[in-house]
């Protein structure tokens, strides 16, 4: 638990001297309804240091069929994001609010000691008075480090890309790697950073994730 504790800390006083680091808070919650049907919630809160300078809160919520045990499942969501971004040459933000619909299909696979899970999304973006598409393919590692189903820790790694369907096909590319602590069967907690490449410029960002099954 002392290496988590230090990853957690680390970057708050690594914030303390001025760095450009954005920090995001992250629950993802699970609740199974049966052995079938499943409902997801997830709340982040993105800033743009370590906590009191908003950059984005995203709200998402959805419903989820099992096509088979605990590999594949199919989930249709809704979320609302709120991003307060900086307009140009000043410190003045411009609020943004997004309703988003999204359709997902996951599948986890085991290679040995590996978990892999895909994830193929599919988002309709109501942005103000715009409206865009999206598609985003989602490929994580998981890599126990210890066999023992509870107080142990793992390793985390993912990439995620993000696709328009309108020019400007490419929109985005996230680069993930983290230390997690796995409580027990339904509570984990993980730590790690990501690299997060539009394209243009590409911004650091330090991430705490809470997962909770119930």
């Amino acid at each position: 638990m002392v290496a988590l504790t230090l990853l957690l800390v680390l970057p708050f006083f690594t914030f303390a001297q001025d760095s450009n680091f954005g920090n995001w808070l992250i629950y993802i919650g699970n609740k199974k309804l049966n052995t079938k049907w499943n409902i997801h919630n997830e709340v982040q809160y993105r800033s743009y240091n370590i906590i009191d300078d908003l950059e984005q809160l995203l709200i998402r919520t959805g419903v989820g069929y099992n096509l088979t045990e605990n590999n594949n499942n199919i989930l249709l969501g809704y979320g609302y994001i709120l991003s307060q971004n900086y307009s140009d040459e000043s410190d003045d933000k411009i609020s943004i609010n997004e309703h988003r619909i999204f359709q997902q299909f996951t599948t986890k696979q085991t290679v040995g000691s590996l978990g892999l899970s895909h994830r193929y999304r599919f988002e309709e973006r109501f942005i103000e008075d715009d409206f865009k598409m999206r598609f985003r393919y989602f490929l994580g590692i998981n890599v126990p480090l210890t066999k023992k189903e509870s107080n142990s820790y793992y390793l985390s790694v993912y990439n995620e890309i993000f696709l328009n369907t309108e020019s400007s096909v490419f929109d985005r590319n996230r680069v993930y790697g983290g230390l997690g602590y796995k409580v027990n069967k339904s509570l984990r907690i993980e730590a790690g950073y990501m690299n997060q490449f539009f394209e243009t410029n590409n911004r650091d960002q330090f991430n705490i994730i809470t997962y909770l099954n119930f």
